[in-house]
């Protein structure tokens, strides 16, 4: 045997594993079975692991099922997986065995060494770690908490400053009228902060339904712990899952609550899917004013020009001084690929196979991602986008005088036909529609001039 190598046994024989490593025989198993993507299952979820562990071992030993010097030694070994100690121990990919068993194991067989370490006697990483549990209640579980923590710790402060930042900027900017566009083309005026507080309660929408997806009966902050492996408990003392479920939510300070359906929250993903339906809906909403953004800055000559974005680097390796709009270009990408997380996670959800779902590491990868990534990117548009535009209020004002669209405000008085004639007479010759409509109709210059004031259309109604 090599001296880099130990072997190590588990029920299907002999495995040799790196002498220095902590996982054992089924950890090396699946590393060398799924060499795929080179995408282990992130951070987030092995933090969870760590903490369903060391709730599962104190547990058991309130229980007294098992001895308080393992239940202490075990503990302290998963709290270290929790902080960040270890994550190099957890390697495997993300495709593989569909249930997470390998990943179950790895944490299993991590925190056993850990744990037999600190008490200098052996810990069984089956026996004693893995103890009331199955893979089939602890992924889905680790799923649901690591969703939980990173929803409450990232994505829901990280578009509450998002909504903030944009109703800011909407109080700064609600005197600025400029031309409305629908279809992409010219429309009635509104002001800048009409626009920007539409966008903002877009985001306030992205909040609250988020956070009810997870606090429904059968949601992400209901745990499947204590089902073991087909939904029953059995092997499992009936308090265990109910008293994790509390210490978890004395530990992490979020609700957590035991499954009202065990059978529901194993056999399926629907609490996922319903959440990344959700985290898909914020990321259309940031994709609309990405987009938005980009078209009004866009120019600075030949666009639409009507915001300067913060210019935050060079735009091109060959056009000295172009700028380019970076961070809404970095949100529609992120969107598009929480979108496309969505749709795997879709699919993910619809291989519950009677008793078990066996498309899980997926699952809580993309989910995990589509948080991560929204979270960052709603902060970056916050800051370096939205926080720092510039207003070009003369080119705004210029446009809007030349809009024959305001017609549209004579509706009432003059009628809709004379008004398209007006209209249409405007952009042909190009001049100022208050011209064109004194000349096409009895209205006086001061009536026509309150008629088509753009800050009193603003404010909708009837014009009188």
């Amino acid at each position: 045997m090599s001296e880099k190598f130990r072997t190590v046994k588990d029920s299907m024989g002999d495995m040799q594993v790196p002498i220095d490593a902590l996982y054992g025989a089924q950890t090396q198993r699946a590393i060398e079975n799924f060499p795929i993507s080179g995408l282990a299952l992130p951070r987030g979820f092995i933090v969870a692991m760590g903490f369903i562990k060391a709730a599962a071992a104190k547990v058991n030993a309130d229980l007294q099922l098992l001895d308080e010097k393992k239940a202490t030694a075990i503990i302290s070994a998963a709290n270290a997986v929790a902080t960040g100690d270890y994550d190099a121990a957890f390697p495997i990919d993300i495709f593989q065995t569909g249930s997470g068993t390998s990943t179950n194991m790895n944490a299993n067989e991590v925190i056993a060494e850990l744990a037999s370490r600190f008490a200098k006697a052996p810990i069984h990483p089956n026996d004693d770690v893995n103890m009331s549990q199955s893979s089939n209640d602890v992924i889905p579980t680790a799923i649901h908490v690591s969703a939980s923590i990173a929803l409450r710790r990232d994505l829901l402060p990280a578009l509450s400053h998002l909504q903030q930042t944009l109703e800011k900027r909407a109080k700064e900017l609600k005197d600025v009228v400029k031309t409305g566009r629908t279809h992409l083309m010219d429309a009635m005026p509104l002001t800048l902060g009409q626009e920007l507080g539409g966008f903002a309660a877009q985001i306030a929408e992205n909040i609250a339904l988020v956070s009810a997806t997870a606090i429904s009966p059968l949601g992400i902050q209901s745990l499947a712990i204590g089902g073991t492996a087909v939904g029953t408990g059995i092997n499992a003392h009936p308090e265990f899952g109910n008293r994790v479920c509390k210490e978890l939510a004395n530990q992490l300070n979020i609700p957590f609550t035991e499954s009202p359906n065990r059978f529901a929250s194993m056999s399926s993903q629907d609490a996922a899917v319903a959440l990344s339906g959700q985290l898909k809906t914020a990321a259309v909403s940031l994709m609309k004013i990405a987009n938005d953004l980009r078209w009004m800055n866009s120019g600075p000559l030949a666009g639409l020009g009507e915001i300067a974005l913060p210019a935050l680097q060079p735009g091109s390796s060959i056009m000295p001084g172009k700028v380019n709009p970076v961070i809404p270009e970095a949100i529609t990408m992120i969107s598009a690929q929480v979108i496309g997380n969505d749709a795997a996670i879709t699919i993910g959800g619809q291989a519950g196979n009677f008793q078990l779902n066996v498309m899980l590491p997926m699952v809580a990868y993309n989910l995990l991602q589509s948080i991560q990534i929204l979270s960052n990117g709603s902060r970056l548009l916050a800051d370096k986008a939205i926080a720092g535009f510039t207003v070009n209020t003369p080119h705004i004002k210029e446009q809007l005088s030349r809009n024959p669209i305001l017609v549209t405000a004579l509706n009432t008085v003059i009628g809709y036909e004379l008004g398209a004639k007006i209209a249409k007479t405007a952009y042909a010759k190009g001049l100022p529609l208050i011209e064109v409509a004194k000349e096409m109709t009895d209205l006086s210059e001061a009536q026509l001039t309150e008629l088509l004031d753009p800050t009193h259309l603003t404010k909708g109604g009837i014009p009188q």
